[in-house]
């Protein structure tokens, strides 16, 4: 089986005016091939909506990724990769010439089938850390210039919630991984609150310890362990009740398919770990 890393072409880090150093070492260090698209301000930025903004940073990195005969890895200025990233496989068959997106890193994650490979199918929000496809990169394209028009670009829109449905409706498939392939290491999104949204978002469950230590979990310039332990503990608990509520499975999901062994294998298996 080939690593994740022997899979895919370019990788872009998505930034704006953050440091990406550490990221991008750990990110080369693993055998990506880095590049870092910074979102340049432009006359009438300043009326946009700070998640259009995101849109258009991802949208530079779409506008890439059709040009490859590969898959792109494509992951936010604030994603913290785990150490072992260059050893784990890829979170969806190489071999699927209808792969429409496969997240490293999820958010409100639900599974809908386990493939004869072993690969989950399902769905994710949130844009941290994700691979896309030529075709699929184009069809995102044309996304992004329907919340252009619709609801345009001064008004918060949750396109990210939708990609899955919107791909899935397109005759794509759409990946989630066993467990994460690093960290959202951001601060809190003040737009989220705004909206009635939840501000934070963390892995659940992770394949292993992670690279560097991320932005949250940073104290008066110094690494803080009690900034990293309440916030991991946060992010295994909400993952276990997500689990317990029937989100990450849910229930319907379980009586219909043809294989729910499977599936509960895959939702309990991930959870099996004391890594925090």
């Amino acid at each position: 089986m080939p690593t994740l890393v022997k899979t895919i072409g370019s990788t872009f880090i998505l930034a704006y005016k953050e440091d990406t150093a550490r990221l991008e070492t750990a990110l080369t260090q693993s055998g990506c091939r880095c590049e870092v698209l910074r979102q340049v301000h432009r006359p009438g930025y300043e009326r946009y909506s700070r998640s259009y903004l995101c849109l258009l940073n991802h949208r530079q990195a779409w506008e890439s990724a059709v040009k490859s005969d590969q898959p792109t890895l494509i992951v936010e200025a604030d994603f913290v990769p785990v150490q072992s990233f260059d050893k784990l496989p890829p979170p969806f068959d190489p071999a699927d010439p209808d792969l429409g997106i496969a997240w490293l890193y999820t958010c409100a994650a639900q599974i809908y089938t386990i493939t004869s490979n072993g690969y989950a199918q399902g769905y994710s929000t949130a844009m941290v850390a994700y691979v896309v496809t030529a075709r699929s990169a184009q069809l995102l394209i044309e996304l992004a210039e329907a919340v252009k028009a619709d609801p345009g670009p001064d008004t918060y829109t949750p396109w990210d919630s939708g990609i899955e449905y919107y791909l899935r409706d397109r005759g794509l498939h759409n990946y989630v991984p066993w467990r994460n392939y690093g960290e959202h290491g951001g601060l809190p999104n003040p737009e989220h609150q705004q909206n009635n949204l939840s501000t934070t978002h963390r892995a659940d469950v992770l394949y292993g310890p992670l690279a560097f230590a991320p932005p949250y979990a940073i104290a008066a310039g110094q690494p803080s362990q009690a900034q990293w332990l309440k916030t991991r503990g946060y992010g295994r608990l909400k993952g276990l009740g997500r689990l317990l509520l029937n989100k990450y499975l849910r229930g319907p999901v379980l009586k219909g398919s043809s294989q729910p062994a499977r599936l509960l294998q895959f939702a309990l298996g991930r959870q099996l770990t004391l890594r925090l």
